[in-house]
């Protein structure tokens, strides 16, 4: 009973009471009658309510929003009718997909009631439906699906569900927004198999890597042999900057083999060493 209804009805009945107490028998009555029949044939409906309303047992009108009047007695309000979008939460407990793997899904759907009418006329409840439908989809769609599939790519998954569900519900007066996969849980055996398989994938990867750099590295190696090999006096350049670079640090210690240093200028090799502050010695057997 709405506050506006309980008002009237309140009114009158004290009104009544009082005229038959203090003035008239009769017009007592009839303002007692008068809020009886405001308190049974005054209704209100809020503005996402529909009421449905049926008249000696047939559908008579969809009334709602605001203030509207019925007829006791002959006329029945069936079914209160939300529109507002709901929200339906449901599962599917070892549900095997379409790689034999047992899995356990949670999802939520979004829906609202877009025709008052059917929603109240075409099934019993609603609402116990829609759930249903939900958990019978949603396993078929476990089904048909690999498990690759729902861990990595859930947003087609949630299409598809939405399309299935909106396909079953539609003749009930029923929209689906949106269904949302919250979770896709599996065994944690499975889990242990699929973190080793990973993590062997990602050191494979690696390796590989790995492998490439070398090689790139040893071609690298080789295109420098060969130009040193073409340019002798490119290999002594580059000796003699190696031992610039490395005398740069005072108070070191250079040891050069005697191979390295005849393979080189001597008084190139002596003038560059008197420059540095580091000391330069050769290992036994040096000439």
């Amino acid at each position: 009973m709405n506050p506006i209804t309980a008002v009237l009805a309140f009114f009158f009945a004290a009104l009544g009471l009082a005229l038959g107490n203090f003035v008239n028998l009769y017009l007592g009555a009839f303002f007692l009658a008068l809020a009886l029949v405001i308190w049974l044939a005054l209704k209100m409906a809020n503005t996402w309510e529909k009421f449905v309303v049926l008249r000696a047992g047939k559908l008579h009108s969809v009334k709602g929003p605001g203030l509207f009047v019925i007829f006791p007695v002959i006329d029945n309000i069936v079914a209160i009718i939300d529109e507002r979008i709901q929200t339906t939460a449901f599962n599917a407990e070892q549900a095997l997909t379409k790689d034999t793997v047992p899995v356990n899904v949670d999802a939520i759907i979004f829906w609202h009631v877009h025709d008052a009418q059917k929603a109240a006329l075409e099934i019993t409840h609603y609402r116990e439906a829609i759930d249903r439908v939900a958990q019978t989809s949603l396993r078929e769609m476990i089904g048909s699906s690999m498990l690759a599939t729902l861990l990595s790519n859930r947003k087609v998954a949630d299409g598809q569900l939405r399309d299935e569900i909106a396909r079953k519900t539609v003749e009930w007066g029923i929209s689906v927004t949106s269904v949302e996969i919250r979770d896709v849980a599996i065994p944690e055996a499975l889990q242990d198999a699929m973190s080793r398989q990973a993590q062997a994938e990602r050191e494979k990867q690696a390796r590989v890597i790995l492998g490439a750099a070398e090689a790139e590295i040893a071609g690298k190696f080789v295109e420098a042999a060969q130009l040193y090999a073409d340019h002798p006096a490119a290999l002594q350049l580059r000796a003699m900057n190696i031992i610039y670079e490395t005398t740069k640090e005072r108070g070191a210690t250079i040891l050069i083999p005697t191979t390295m240093v005849d393979s080189l200028n001597p008084a190139l090799a002596l003038a560059l060493a008197r420059s540095s502050p580091a000391a330069v010695e050769r290992l036994p057997g040096a000439a």
